[in-house]
This record gives C-alpha cells, sequence and structure tokens, in this order.
C-alpha cells in the first residue's frame, strides 16, 4: 500500500482524474474498478470516483508497485487491461498465436503500446505467470517475427531457455513453415522453388532482388506450390526454407507475379480494383520437426498446427482445400 497526500496544487481536481495523471501506467478501467472495490481509498474510507480532493487528503492505494513506475517501453503493457489474443496453443513453455493483420508484433515508429508483444507480456501478468519484477533480464520474448499486414502463426516463449531452443530449431530449419498467398497471374510451372539473393535498404525498408551474390546480399529459397485458380489469381503454398525480409513478397513480384494487395512490391491498379490494401500473405501452417535433441521441448516434436480462417483464401477462393 502506497499515500499520497494532496498539497494544493492537486486540490480541487476530481480523485480518478488525479489518480490517472499520477499513475499513467494504470489502465483507466483498472483505476475505476479498484475505485469500486475499495483498492483506492481517501483518509481510510471508500471514496467516489468523481468526488473533489481538497489539501490534506491521504489517498490510500492497494496497488501493485509496477504501477507506480514511469512509462518506458518495457513496460507499456501495463496499460492493457484487456489483452487481445487469437491463442492456438498453450502450455507451460511457450504460445502460438494467430496474429492479425495490422497488428505490429514490436513497437515501431507509429505504434508503442498496441502491439503483439505487449498484448502478450499483459496476458501472462494478468495470469500471473510473468512479472517484471520477478525476473533479473528475462521478459517474455517472440521467436520469429512477421509484418504488421501479414497474419499468422508467431511463437512466443515464456523462458529463457524455450527462447533458445526454437532460436537454434529456427536456425537450423527444423521447424516448418508454411504461407498462403494469392498471387496475381498463374505461375509455370505449378510447382517449384523460387531461389534469389535479398539485399535489404534499412532506408526504404523494402528489398531488391538479384539472381546472383552481391555484397550484403542473403540467399532465399522459397518452395512453392499452386492450390487454385480463379481468373486472373492463383492461391499459392509458399514454404520458407530461409527466412528473409519480404521474402515471400519480393521473391513472386520477381517472377512477375506478385501478390494482391502488397502495397509495395505489387500492382496498384490490381490492388485498387479489387480494394485490397494488405498484401494476401497468411502464415497458416507450423510443424516442429525436431529431427535432433529438443530438451524441454522434445513433447512437441512432430506436431503440427494450423490456423482455422485465412480470410483472403475464403473471400476469393471459397472451398478450397487449403487445410490438408
Amino acid at each position: 500500500m502506497r499515500e499520497l497526500t494532496i498539497g494544493k496544487n492537486d486540490a480541487g481536481q476530481r480523485l480518478d482524474r488525479f489518480v490517472a495523471k499520477s499513475l499513467p501506467l494504470l489502465p483507466p478501467a483498472l483505476l475505476q474498478k479498484y475505485i469500486r472495490i475499495k483498492r483506492i481509498k481517501c483518509n481510510g474510507q471508500r471514496c467516489q470516483r468523481d468526488q473533489r480532493l481538497v489539501v490534506g487528503d491521504v489517498l490510500q492505494l492497494y496497488i501493485n508497485d509496477e504501477f507506480f513506475d514511469q512509462p518506458r517501453e518495457d513496460n507499456l503493457f501495463l496499460t492493457l487491461f484487456q489483452p487481445r489474443l487469437d491463442i492456438l496453443y498453450e502450455d507451460e513453455n511457450l504460445l502460438l498465436l494467430d496474429k492479425r493483420p495490422g497488428l505490429v508484433v514490436h513497437a515501431d515508429e507509429t505504434e508503442k503500446v498496441n502491439t503483439l508483444i505487449n498484448h502478450i507480456q499483459a496476458y501472462l501478468y494478468q495470469k500471473r505467470e510473468w512479472n517484471p519484477r520477478w525476473e533479473n533480464a528475462f521478459t517474455p520474448a517472440l521467436c520469429n517475427r512477421i509484418d504488421r499486414n501479414t497474419g499468422g502463426i508467431v511463437i512466443a516463449a515464456k523462458n529463457a531457455e524455450t527462447l533458445r531452443i526454437i532460436n537454434d530449431k529456427i536456425r537450423e530449419r527444423e521447424i516448418t513453415k508454411k504461407y498462403l498467398c494469392v498471387v496475381l497471374g498463374t505461375m509455370t510451372p505449378p510447382q517449384g522453388e523460387l531461389s534469389c539473393f535479398l539485399l535489404k535498404d534499412e532506408g526504404k525498408k523494402e528489398v531488391s532482388v538479384y539472381h546472383r551474390p552481391v555484397p550484403g546480399g542473403k540467399s532465399a529459397v522459397t518452395l512453392y506450390r499452386t492450390l487454385a485458380r480463379k481468373g486472373e489469381l492463383s492461391l499459392m503454398e509458399a514454404e520458407l526454407l530461409t527466412g528473409r525480409t519480404h521474402q515471400i513478397r519480393a521473391s513472386f513480384a520477381d517472377a512477375g507475379h506478385p501478390l494482391l494487395g502488397d502495397g509495395k512490391y505489387g500492382r496498384g491498379d490490381v490492388n485498387r480494383r479489387y480494394g485490397e490494401t494488405r498484401q494476401a500473405l497468411y502464415s497458416y501452417f507450423l510443424r516442429f520437426d525436431f529431427p535432433t535433441e529438443a530438451g524441454l521441448l522434445s513433447y512437441l516434436r512432430g506436431r503440427t498446427f494450423r490456423v482455422e480462417k485465412v480470410p483472403f483464401a475464403e473471400k476469393y477462393f471459397p472451398g478450397t482445400s487449403w487445410e490438408k
């Protein structure tokens, strides 16, 4: 419990507004709840959220210590009173999440609070599975990332050992990841491999495609197969053998078949005609292959996970059996 004494510069304010300014990390809905259940008192008595404070009032705050910290990028998860997650699978070591398109995974220049990692940390904090004050260094972390406008499966580690193992398995290509995408035109052949070198431009936040080694370029290999065709569109499955920035988007565009809705590598005229503002790309399939030792995650060997719905696949290719 902490106490705040009202001075002359604080007098006259509504109680809830004063507490909100004093504890910016405390979510507004939680603040109102704490007043209602008497975890916030004034002079030892039950208080009303709209009562006016006077000089000498003493507020008793029965609130977790972390809410008294100053806002920083690493504690903004506290402001999320109702974390929103679509959980495909959860155990004591990890979470598999179906990230919705439009949500960033980590804070960037456009969004600091409403990020996937903040929702994860808020979820685990509220479940009392994790608290930053219990740890010296570790925080729940993402093992893989996908673009803001791409949806699909993301792995989150609840402990440091899981994070280490999953990162090792991704690096050693012991986890199979497959995507669904809609491209323009018909791929020839209908099944094959796209191989190239990708050079990232950090300033433009895009990659250039080369078909020979270039300084700073990284090899990129994508397997693909055609699942369905309808008019000028094709529903494709893409499997990453490497995990490069914008690999699928840039590789298909380079092959002459950009993704529908892709504003960076696609065709603006076609995207506008279909009314699509996000690339039709979804990480829909994950398999833990684990041909080598996996430590505390050995129980996941051979497990396969799929998302239940891919909106653009259902929109443009209803009835297609892409789940197999």
